[in-house]
């Protein structure tokens, strides 16, 4: 049985602060948050207060917002039937300490700007929140799969969820249906658990049913020395070079073919040409199927990238998504994901790698060809005002949705999915994978520094918990000292998560090759999941706990 009980507020008991107002659940540390204290809702550029009744449901004219219990969960319910939809704002009471320390996610993948912060003015805290006062942890988000894109806010004393309900840059128009915008969770940390178990057990209720790989990922990806320059010839020589290095064949390791393998018409003279349809090979491949069969000869497992809202150069008009800042280059034309016919071609694509037997699929590119942004600049709203896709009356989230579940329908059983660009919070229940921060580097270390050590640290909670978490790859060239670089394949070969090598041939001698084949050895096992010790007062953590042993790394 569960013993419920109310934290009395308390101008002087720091955990009592910032778990105001709460319902605490002993036995699951379970927080149920209470109704908000005010609800506004935002349609076109006004926002207005909505009045409170029966405690639950809050309205102006015809908007209704119903909070209702789900379980662990606040659920939010709304209703527009005559005035688009912008945003809705639900806020709380709630006292945080000034020195409290807090932590958010990203819309998509990270940018090397992941932090613990202090300083809470106009921050936005994607998805979630992590709360930490130096004795105890809060933990405010939303499920996983929302109708919405959320986000936290904290003021000196109130906490904050905004519920993005726009379709493309417009508010959505409901008519007559009840949005299930999102759901609302909150837990607290157990005696003795620090915040990173903490944040790793929250994001596990975030997301109940994760799809997870059956075992641990690893393999190789071309893109990091070969930038799109690759072709059948080379990507058969790296595979038979890396596959010498593979010691577990109960878990086969994949190669993944980047960028460079469609099909690509030019636009305009001298123009060098662009991904144009991912059903079809180029001609430095010719023939997908005999390569995919090839690398299952050499011991791996075929996979590619792709785009999948790439539109050919010629592409009727009428398929076409609006063009807006960010989505104007006549040389990339973007698919309209709210018209059917554009879903079933790339549905259609799906069907063709399955034929051709490929066993991973990377989508990239998804989000910025949506909004036209990328993650780091969807600072004061995720996409430029005053436009929307042809079917305006799904929200942008669910727009979203719908097109990784179709993904996800049309890859099936026999296809891992890696969603690369995608939004994380959406993504999570649906993708085997996700990439969970922008490119490291086979050219710049720093690159791989800012991208790939920050993003691990303070993204390795979601590992397992909402998929398999992608730092992306080891870019092993002869730009890159082997110094550095040894220390970003260790890390990530002992970390749990996923391992992908780029190795460059020219870049690949016996040491690093022997490297190599440890690291393929470690990753091919399941492993404790990596924690970073230092995470709370750096942004690039350089002591880590790997294997249950304390490691050290350098990375200047």
């Amino acid at each position: 049985m569960q013993r419920r009980h109310f934290l009395k507020l308390s101008a002087t008991t720091t955990t009592a602060v910032l778990l105001s107002r709460l319902t605490y659940a002993t036995s699951t540390q379970t927080i149920a948050i209470n109704m908000p204290d005010e609800v506004w809702a935002q349609s076109g550029d006004e926002w207005f207060r909505l009045k409170a009744a029966n405690g639950s449901v809050f309205s102006y004219n015809d908007i209704e917002v119903k909070v209702k219990t789900n379980g662990n969960a606040k659920g939010v319910y709304v209703t527009s039937p005559t005035q688009q939809l912008n945003a809705v704002r639900l806020k709380w009471k709630h006292n945080i300490p000034s020195t409290a320390k807090f932590l958010g996610d990203h819309w998509e993948r990270s940018y090397g700007d992941l932090q613990w912060k202090t300083d809470r003015a106009g921050v936005k805290n994607p998805w979630y929140v992590i709360i930490y006062d130096g004795r105890q942890t809060a933990c405010f988000g939303v499920k996983t799969g929302a109708n919405s894109v959320c986000w936290w806010g904290l003021g000196n004393d109130s906490l904050e969820l905004t519920l993005d309900t726009h379709s493309g840059g417009n508010g959505v128009l409901l008519g007559n249906r009840t949005l299930h915008a999102a759901d609302i969770i909150a837990t607290s940390g157990k005696a003795g658990e620090n915040p990173f178990h903490t944040d790793h057990r929250f994001c596990g209720m975030m997301c109940e049913k994760p799809r997870l790989p059956k075992q641990p990922i690893y393999g190789i990806n071309d893109w990091y020395f070969a930038y799109g320059n690759n072709s059948f010839d080379l990507i058969k020589k790296t595979t038979a070079m890396m596959a010498e290095l593979v010691t577990d064949t109960g878990n086969k390791p994949f190669s993944v073919i980047d960028a460079g393998w469609a099909t690509y018409s030019p636009l305009l003279p001298g123009d060098g040409g662009w991904n144009d349809d991912f059903s079809k090979p180029n001609d430095k491949f010719k023939d997908m199927h005999l390569l995919g069969d090839e690398i299952k000869k050499l011991g791996m497992r075929p996979g590619l990238w792709m785009r999948p809202l790439c539109a050919r150069h010629d592409e009727k008009a009428s398929l076409l998504a609006p063009k807006i800042p960010g989505r104007d280059d006549p040389r990339n034309p973007v698919l309209d994901p709210t018209i059917p016919e554009n879903i079933e071609r790339i549905k259609h694509n799906f069907d063709v790698y399955k034929q051709w037997g490929y066993e991973m699929v990377k989508h990239d590119f998804s989000t910025y060809d949506i909004t036209g942004r990328w993650g780091a600049s969807m600072k004061d709203s995720i996409t430029s005002p005053g436009w929307n896709f042809n079917d305006r009356s799904k929200t942008t989230a669910e727009i979203i949705l719908n097109l990784y579940r179709a993904i996800r329908g049309a890859a099936g059983d026999g296809i891992y999915v890696i969603g690369c660009n995608t939004m994380s919070h959406l993504s999570a229940g649906i993708f085997e994978m996700c990439r969970i921060g922008d490119d490291t580097s086979g050219r710049e270390w720093d690159r791989t520094r800012k991208m790939g050590v920050n993003t691990l640290a303070f993204r390795l909670p979601q590992h397992n918990k909402f998929y398999a978490v992608d730092g992306d790859c080891v870019g092993i060239t002869t730009d890159i000292a082997w110094d550095r670089n040894k220390q970003w394949l260790q890390l990530l070969a002992e970390s749990s998560a996923p391992l992908f090598v780029s190795g460059q041939p020219e870049a690949m001698g016996e040491i690093q090759k022997a490297a190599v084949k440890k690291a393929f050895t470690q990753a091919a096992k399941v492993q404790p999941l990596g924690e970073p010790l230092d995470w709370m007062d750096t942004m690039q953590p350089e002591k880590w706990r790997l294997n249950n042993r304390d490691v050290d790394f350098n990375w200047e």
